[in-house]
């Protein structure tokens, strides 16, 4: 609605995980750094933590999408299931198997396979798991055993996983229950929300990303404001953005003021 006025070409501060629009300040390089060097290594789990709306599964499609350009294998559960036999009919499915097993042994086999036939064409392959604290104790036990499908002569891993969740992940890969999973571990890393003045670089990247030629302007304030309500986390920045660039159009204001971000705050604890 407001896009023409502010002069852009798409709307700054979708909601949605698009990963042309990831912010790649110093952590989120970081953290698609160590994913790339967790699935080319393949051994193991690469296991990325952060609270809701930190960008975890914007990262993921990041890599998922390096990934596909490569010609790579790549599975993602966005829906963490309930048991095992589900979990590889769900991986036999996205692997566009011809038939699925009727139980847990053949639904392996089948998984074998295909990842043993893409090895030998020099395609790797990564499983990954989003919202991984939904995971039971014994899901993630499963999870790990799965880790372990290795082609007949034995040369090296079939998949290399990587698991994203919210803080409560971490804690449970603490319990006892889990050292063997720990052990597994190539590489561990917790997303952060952003910092004071990486709200400002975050507001400019997604503006320049949508094809602003200078409008909205956010104003000092606004941004501190932004900041302070939202603690640092983007989808948060993103839902007020968006507000606040609705609450400026409306009074013709080509400038983003510390009163429109209050608006924005206003409208959004009316959900709660």
């Amino acid at each position: 609605m407001y896009l023409k006025f502010f002069e852009l070409k798409e709307k700054p501060f979708r909601i949605g995980t698009d990963a042309s629009y990831l912010y790649m300040g110093d952590q989120y390089q970081t953290a698609l750094s160590l994913l790339q060097y967790g699935v080319a290594g393949r051994d193991g789990f690469t296991v990325i933590t952060g609270e809701v709306g930190c960008g975890k599964t914007t990262i993921c499609q990041a890599l998922l999408a390096k990934m596909k350009a490569l010609k790579d294998v790549t599975i993602l559960l966005d829906n963490p299931p309930d048991t095992e036999h589900e979990m590889l009919i769900e991986i036999c499915m996205k692997l566009q198997a011809s038939r699925v097993g009727e139980s847990v042994i053949e639904s392996r086999e089948i998984i074998k396979q295909i990842l043993s036939k893409e090895l030998k064409k020099g395609r790797h392959a990564v499983l990954l798991i989003d919202e991984a604290q939904n995971l039971s104790f014994d899901m993630l036990e499963k999870v790990r055993l799965l880790s372990n499908l290795e082609p007949s002569d034995g040369s090296d891993k079939l998949l290399h996983i990587v698991l994203l969740g919210q803080p409560e992940l971490k804690k449970k890969l603490k319990a006892n229950c889990m050292r063997q999973l720990r052990q597994r571990i190539l590489v561990y890393y917790d997303l952060r929300p952003l910092k004071n003045f990486e709200v400002d670089w975050y507001i400019k990247h997604r503006l320049e990303r949508a094809g602003s030629k200078g409008f909205p302007i956010f104003t000092f304030w606004a941004k501190r404001k932004l900041f302070f309500e939202s603690k640092g986390i983007p989808r948060i920045i993103n839902n007020l953005c968006d507000k606040a660039m609705l609450s400026a159009f409306v009074n013709s204001s080509k400038v983003i003021t510390y009163k429109d971000v209050a608006n924005a705050v206003k409208d959004v604890k009316q959900l709660k």
